[in-house]
């Protein structure tokens, strides 16, 4: 599993419109289309449509 980076500004908005708190998720991976998030305790992973 890739190691994920804090997300930008924006990135937080997005993951914020999605009902996540943007404070428990990494930004695994950031595709035109969607973004791949890792949750910052559990593991968990998801993917946001953009």
């Amino acid at each position: 599993m890739k190691n994920g980076k804090r997300p930008t500004r924006r990135q937080k908005q997005l993951i914020k419109a999605a009902g996540w708190n943007p404070d428990n998720w990494f930004v695994v991976k950031h595709l035109p289309r969607e973004m791949h998030l890792t949750h910052r305790y559990t593991g968990t992973a998801k993917v946001i449509p953009l």
